[in-house]
């Protein structure tokens, strides 16, 4: 059985995802840059209209690509929406006495490459948000890429997606990183970047709307790897455990998940 929506045995939500850590040389002075993904979202609800503008590592859900190898081991599954069903998201409902068996099926399938079980690269999930941000189709050949880690959350939080909202959610990542190769696409970047600011590209989600769609805006924000780890550095690993504001920017609490020697006690790395 593979449902929507929680039950009340099913009630642990689970979302495994690729994180990605995407460098390159500035092509102007030659320092390492991170990019991440700049997302504005208008929500819509009793206090009003809400513009959320944050920034994340690239990545998204992973594909499970054989359900039925998932629910052989443990039985019954719900995806927690329709969306996640039809795109075999792994974004599930078990149950909570389940998720050790859940956890180490994550762990053993990133392991493997071109597992025929769960999507273990972070390739499509690449092409699609570059796609969403520079609206250009990124080449194979423009970056090169390789896992670093797998992070597990294993105290279930809340969540905030909209489809799951408020169930507790535990969470299993692969960690890559991404190294453009080509410096024509990195001076697109760092366009991109400087042409939008969080103001922006909230007028751009509200006219997304306005003309139909989600409410939705992307684009890039280009940060120098030196300063953003020194100011996860200089804070304490509880307070990495929240977004932050860097520049007048916010900061998903997932990007120390993708830096090197970066702690968080919500997050265990393997």
């Amino acid at each position: 059985m593979s449902g929507v929506g929680a039950t009340t045995e099913l009630r642990l939500r689970v979302s495994v995802a690729t994180l990605v850590r995407v460098l390159f040389e500035n092509p102007s002075d030659g320092d390492l840059m991170l990019a991440l993904e700049r997302k504005a979202t208008l929500h819509t609800g009793e206090n009003g209209r809400i513009i959320e503008v944050k920034s994340q590592p690239f990545g998204g859900a992973a594909r499970i690509r054989d359900l039925r190898a998932l629910q052989d081991l443990i039985g019954d599954i719900h995806f927690d929406s329709e969306q996640s069903r039809s795109e075999q998201d792994f974004r599930v409902f078990i149950r909570p006495s389940d998720w050790e068996t859940v956890r180490q099926f994550c762990i053993q399938h990133f392991s493997l490459v071109d597992d025929p079980i769960l999507e273990t690269d972070p390739r499509r999930e690449l092409a699609e948000e570059f796609a969403d941000t520079l609206k250009i189709n990124v080449r194979p050949d423009q970056y090169s890429y390789q896992p670093t880690a797998t992070v597990v959350q294993d105290n279930p939080a809340p969540t905030a997606n909209v489809h799951a909202k408020g169930y507790l959610t535990a969470r299993v990542y692969r960690v890559f990183e991404a190294y453009i190769l080509d410096s024509s696409l990195a001076h697109t970047m760092l366009t991109n970047s400087k042409s939008f600011s969080s103001r922006d590209l909230g007028k751009l989600a509200v006219e997304d709307a306005q003309n139909g769609g989600k409410g939705r805006a992307n684009a890039i924000l280009v940060l120098p790897m030196k300063f953003i780890r020194e100011v996860y550095l200089a804070m304490s690993p509880n307070e990495r455990n929240a977004p932050v504001v860097v520049e007048k920017n916010r900061l998903d609490e997932t990007v120390p998940a993708v830096l090197e020697g970066i702690t968080q006690p919500k997050y265990q790395r393997l």
